[in-house]
């Protein structure tokens, strides 16, 4: 399968590969939200378990996927990678404090961001709008530093290394959706108009993939500073929101065992394909 991948990108330029990449990471966010059009509740044990394995899955793509490679190209310089990871927080943080949204489980009064009278149900939407940011652009930034590599046997790796990130980054999406489309059928919200709702959360990722993917190809020397940025954006979604949701509802056993599961997966994914 990765081979018969691998031949389908390698006819396309950098950035329709991470077009490509993101339209899938969106597709499988509709397939998690799609059984809102069946359910009006879910399982909450089996929800946080769910939210800690997307945790855990970009704890280890941010390592394996980004980080170890902004500093492998940076010949073991850790400067390029500590200040790439130190402002892709600082640019979530200030997202995160202008854009509103609503965390999962809270009331809104408690909405964050610039003072809005948006409803309830779009202040959940941007929430996880907001984790898809990061996303999109980690898998556009993968794929366009394919278009750097020295040779043909390091873009393959290279290749194979954002494959595996695109495939990690669609399972964590699955939980994401359905996190966001539940409560919003909960709330009394039809379930087409939930499904359309927690479906468009996604839309950002194909947008932020290609805007890294194209950034990168221009301008070679930001790279290593671009993949830690996106892994910097990703660990300040897990500490920010992901972990704490996770854990909210008293489940925190089965939320961190979920961590350790989709750590473990993304790991092997990301090794093992490589």
């Amino acid at each position: 399968m990765v081979d018969q991948l691998l031949e389908f990108l390698s006819g396309h330029h950098p950035v329709m590969q991470a077009l490509f990449a993101t339209l899938f990471t969106w597709f499988v966010t509709a397939a998690g939200v799609a059984p809102v059009l069946l359910l009006k509740r879910f399982n909450q044990r089996l929800m946080d378990g769910l939210l800690g394995m997307a945790a855990g899955v970009m704890i280890a793509a941010s390592f394996w996927s980004l980080l170890a490679p902004a500093i492998e190209m940076s010949d073991g310089d850790w400067k390029p990678a500590t200040i790439g990871f130190m402002v892709g927080g600082m640019f979530l943080y200030l997202i995160d404090k202008i854009l509103p949204h609503l965390h999962l489980g809270l009331e809104a009064s408690e909405a964050e961001g610039i003072q809005t009278s948006w409803h309830r149900s779009t202040l959940l939407v941007l929430a996880i709008t907001l984790h898809n940011i990061p996303e999109g652009l980690a898998v556009g930034v993968a794929f366009g530093a394919v278009a750097h590599a020295a040779d043909a046997a390091m873009a393959r790796e290279m290749m194979v290394g954002a494959i595996a990130l695109a495939i990690g980054i669609g399972l964590q999406n699955f939980p994401e959706g359905l996190a966001v489309a539940m409560p919003l059928r909960r709330e009394g919200i039809g379930r087409w108009k939930a499904f359309f709702y927690g479906q468009s959360s996604g839309i950002v990722e194909p947008i932020a993939g290609v805007l890294g993917a194209w950034l990168v190809i221009a301008m070679q020397p930001i790279l290593p500073y671009a993949l830690a940025f996106a892994a910097g954006a990703m660990i300040f979604v897990v500490v920010e929101e992901l972990i704490p949701e996770s854990q909210r509802d008293g489940f925190s056993d089965f939320a961190t065992g979920g961590a350790m599961v989709g750590f473990a997966v993304m790991m092997a994914l990301d090794v093992g394909l490589g």
